[in-house]
């Protein structure tokens, strides 16, 4: 049986999605963008100030799951430029400490709202 996930602290899902579902003690995150969660409008700044937002979204997003980010097993990020690559790890390492979550990391086009990131996870529940 799958369980939607919702919380007010991450970002309201942008389209015909949830922000994550939960099977069988498995946590599946939506992608994760810089939105400011009060607003759904996006975070003014540099690569640093939309990862930490995103990463702020997806900790919010886990809790509400009944996880955290020691739980994640698996992350796929998108950044629209790979130079912010160094930056954004400087980021993600102040989230995901001690055994690090496997990852993909891939530069693209485009990202929704013309965003610079964008994070999906899957974790377990605690």
């Amino acid at each position: 049986m799958k369980q939607v996930i919702q919380t007010d602290r991450a970002p309201q899902a942008i389209g015909p999605y949830s922000q994550a579902i939960e099977v069988n003690g498995m946590i599946f995150t939506s992608g994760v963008v810089p939105l400011d969660p009060a607003t759904g409008s996006v975070v003014e700044g540099d690569i640093r100030v939309q990862a930490a937002r995103v990463f702020e979204s997806m900790k919010a997003l886990l809790e509400a799951a009944g996880s955290d980010c020691g739980q994640v097993v698996k992350t796929t990020v998108f950044i629209k430029d790979m130079n912010d690559f160094a930056a954004v790890n400087e980021i993600y390492a102040d989230y995901f400490t001690g055994v690090y979550p496997a990852r993909s990391c891939v530069e693209v086009a485009r990202l929704p709202k013309d965003v610079l990131i964008e994070m999906e996870a899957v974790a377990l529940k605690k």
